[in-house]
């Protein structure tokens, strides 16, 4: 995540002034610009694979050295496909397989700060994949729980980076949250099944706030969001299974901004909702596609139960529309979500109420303050000596 860091600065020389910049979350909005990638037509030879087709984008990032957009591609296609910031397609990294560099429906991807490293979860091959910043193969390593009865999803689901380089990664069948260190040795795991404070049915997406070190994760079966501290300690969780207003049906994507404010794709309910750090509910945008009868288009049959297509019927690609809101990621006044049967990333902008001064912005006018006071002070010394000298 490309993040303003928060800012804290104290000036006590001579007790003059104390400044101190925290970003306070501010209402906000969001607003449809573009969408990157296209389902394919089954037409004229474009199938799911062709350059610029997408199916199931579940993970989404943006590389800070060239801004170009990384998007996991599933369902058979099986590849990390790589956009321009324009959404202009570029590239392929993997193919379908179980071989080194391969994949068995890729997740959700990062890049290691520190490296710059691409890390990919691989479903089916129960591993992460982790290439150079040029797509190149380096290693796998990690492993996962399969698949459970009556759940949809298994194997490695949300994951992030700390501040020390260890990735943390969501077990979804096994209901915890597996840490890796930076030679790929897991050191710990957080959390265990059940519905209580810091237990989880099916851990999900999963974010760790570059401002306070907080873990964010969408915690699927119980329909919540959780807050752990950097030490993976329970917060407070918000949330219920429902779909009014600060509830979910399944949140998968997750992601923070530099005021703290948590976007959460909604899957099922087929949006993006806002909260500000404490869970209060901001904001909401998309709902779900519907048929010409006005009724919500289903996911697609899965393949393993004979499926052909990973696309709904019909498929709706009207601005806001979603079959299934998935794959979420924070950039800069932007946040990217996969519309998860519908072969595309929808690219909303945030628009603040307020405009929020820049740091460096506030930090001169700190400046300029503690320059005013020292003046002032100084000159008041000044005075009360030539008085002193006047009576002596």
């Amino acid at each position: 995540m490309a993040l303003i860091k928060k800012l804290s600065i104290a000036f006590a020389s001579a007790g003059l002034i104390t400044l101190a910049l925290v970003n306070e979350a501010k209402a906000l909005s969001l607003k449809y610009e573009t969408s990157i990638g296209r389902p394919a037509t089954f037409t004229d030879g474009d199938y799911p694979g062709v350059p610029g087709t997408l199916a199931v984008p579940q993970g989404i990032g943006v590389q800070d050295s060239t801004q170009n957009i990384f998007v996991s591609n599933g369902r058979g296609i099986d590849s990390v496909d790589v956009f321009d910031s324009q959404g202009n397609y570029i590239k392929s990294i993997g193919s379908t397989g179980s071989g080194p560099g391969q994949f068995d429906e890729p997740a959700d991807l990062r890049f290691n700060p520190l490296t710059g490293d691409l890390h990919v979860g691989d479903v089916f091959n129960s591993r992460i994949n982790v290439f150079d910043a040029e797509g190149n193969y380096k290693t796998s390593y990690a492993s996962f729980s399969g698949p459970v009865e009556n759940r949809l999803f298994f194997g490695p689901g949300g994951m992030d980076f700390d501040a020390a380089g260890n990735l943390y990664v969501s077990d979804f069948s096994a209901d915890i949250i597996k840490v890796y260190n930076p030679e790929g040795e897991q050191i710990k795991t957080i959390g265990s099944p059940g519905s209580g404070p810091g237990e989880f049915l099916g851990p999900g997406g999963l974010i760790i706030s570059d401002n306070t070190g907080k873990i964010y994760i969408n915690d699927q079966y119980n329909g919540r969001v959780q807050v752990l501290d950097p030490n993976g300690e329970f917060l407070f969780a918000f949330g219920i299974t429902g779909s009014e207003p600060g509830q979910f049906k399944e949140p998968i994507g997750i992601d923070v901004d530099e005021y703290e404010n948590i976007y959460v794709a909604d899957s099922q309910n087929s949006r993006v909702q806002v909260f500000d750090q404490n869970g209060n509910f901001l904001t909401s945008f998309g709902e779900p596609t519907r048929n010409s009868s006005g009724q919500i288009v289903p996911p697609p049959t899965p393949a393993a139960l004979g499926g052909t297509t990973p696309y709904g019927d019909p498929i709706d690609l009207t601005p806001g529309k979603f079959n299934w809101a998935a794959g979420l990621h924070y950039d800069n006044g932007t946040v990217y979500v996969g519309d998860f049967f519908q072969g595309r990333i929808q690219v909303l902008s945030v628009e603040q109420s307020a405009k929020v001064p820049e740091p460096t912005s506030i930090l001169s006018l700190g400046i300029l303050g503690i320059g005013a006071g020292v003046v002032k002070l100084q000159k008041k010394r000044k005075e009360k000596m030539l008085i002193s000298l006047g009576r002596n």
